[in-house]
């Protein structure tokens, strides 16, 4: 294999990015048109793990696998875009959570409205049981390339 480019349509690199862009590709094209246009890509990293009760900073970066400037930087994007508010976590008053606003919230509902739909259509096009084998190996690896760190 010396000088040969692996097959893209094996590598595994290749594919979960292919599936990541194009994913996120929609995803960001379909919120756009809902009105949520002054968002970017970059900000999934925040919008993917928010939980409607708050989440720390902290957490996102671990749950997103960003460094944890990145999340604070888009953390304060979304903030000032209106979608995220820092408030003192109950659980402890030195720690923030980053909270959805109504914004953040409707924002959050329509984005996992789309994934249900691009998941359905996938579900459609492969049939249920193999769809669910799909995901169930897709999770598999995701798992064994995570314990890789």
């Amino acid at each position: 294999m010396d000088g040969e480019r692996r097959d893209e349509g094996t590598d595994l690199g290749v594919l979960a990015g292919r599936l990541l862009f194009s994913v996120q590709g929609e995803l960001f094209r379909r919120l756009h048109q809902a009105g949520f246009d002054d968002i970017a890509p970059r900000h999934g990293a925040v919008l993917a793990y928010l939980r409607a009760d708050g989440i720390r900073a902290t957490e996102l970066a671990r749950r997103s696998g960003q460094h944890k400037q990145v999340v604070g930087k888009n953390v304060d994007e979304l903030e000032a875009l209106g979608y995220v508010e820092r408030r003192p976590d109950p659980a402890d008053r030195r720690a923030k959570l980053v909270v959805p606003t109504a914004r953040g919230r409707a924002e959050m509902q329509t984005a996992d409205a789309i994934m249900a739909e691009i998941g359905e259509r996938h579900r459609d096009a492969l049939g249920p049981r193999e769809y669910a084998r799909f995901l169930a190996a897709f999770r598999k690896v995701v798992a064994n390339q995570r314990d890789q760190r």
